[in-house]
């Protein structure tokens, strides 16, 4: 098999292109660690005063740990649902899968503030508005979407001999199921579990329809604040966001490899 290497004129435009998508997330840190009083590069001198008022913000704390908390729960719930869902679709043969499998993963393909619209015309029904079970059962309707499509990807590409051997020897599906066919999936898992984190954590447009007074996200929390105001504490945040994102990516890395995660 004959491998192409890349030219040197590509791999520069490749590093250029880089450098220009990513110059935005890289002048945050020197943002971060402005003393202005208002958001302006290059900073007229440095400080970390206002990494001290994120941490000295009540507000801000609380809706971190409302994010972090609803994150981790969403996330453990969308492997539960997506784990047995994505076999289902994969494994079984019956009438209309690929319509339901089309069904559960609606929600990647509307906008974000039509689902948004839809989920608190619901919810106030139900009076689910402002509750942590609201913002749960409102970012499933998007992590399970996303879940569903990695692990069924990721089944599709097991080789089912292992599987196949072991009915042969007389086990018991459950037991083929937790046994051999989830320990294979478990870079599948890893990969689903840490988008869903991600997503869950990040998202804003369908929490904004949802939030209230009792409870905020990070997310939110910061929207509201960049209204009202606009100084480096925003940018403090950010920094410590993209740097929880690369430690989640380094978690991935560091247990699967992002290869094994990510690319099958």
């Amino acid at each position: 098999m004959e491998i192409h290497k890349t030219s040197w004129p590509m791999r520069i435009i490749v590093f250029l292109l880089f450098v220009y998508l990513l110059a935005p997330v890289l002048l945050v840190f020197p943002l971060s660690f402005s003393g202005d009083q208002v958001l302006r590069f290059p900073p007229s001198f440095w400080s970390t005063r206002w990494y001290s008022a994120l941490f000295a913000n009540s507000q801000m704390l609380k809706a971190f740990w409302t994010s972090l908390s609803l994150a981790a729960v969403v996330t453990v719930l969308s492997i539960v649902i997506a784990v047995p869902a994505a076999w289902v679709m994969t494994r079984l043969r019956f009438a209309g899968r690929d319509l339901l499998f089309n069904i559960f993963t609606a929600p990647l393909l509307l906008p974000t503030i039509v689902l948004g619209l839809a989920i608190l015309i619901v919810f106030a029904s139900f009076g689910l508005l402002a509750t942590m079970q609201g913002l749960v059962f409102a970012h499933l309707v998007v992590t399970l979407p996303y879940a569903l499509r990695v692990l069924a990807v990721s089944l599709s590409t097991q080789d089912r001999a292992c599987e196949e051997a072991a009915r042969t020897l007389g086990a018991k599906p459950l037991t083929v199921f937790f046994r051999v066919t989830v320990p294979m999936l478990a870079p599948g898992i890893v990969a689903a579990a840490a988008l869903c984190f991600l997503v869950s954590f990040d998202e804003v447009v369908i929490t904004l329809f949802l939030t209230g007074p009792r409870i905020s996200t990070l997310p939110v929390e910061l929207y509201n604040y960049v209204y009202n105001q606009a100084d480096p504490l925003v940018a403090a945040a950010s920094a410590l966001l993209i740097l929880l994102t690369l430690g989640v990516i380094m978690i991935v890395e560091r247990a699967m490899g992002l290869g094994k995660a990510f690319v099958k």
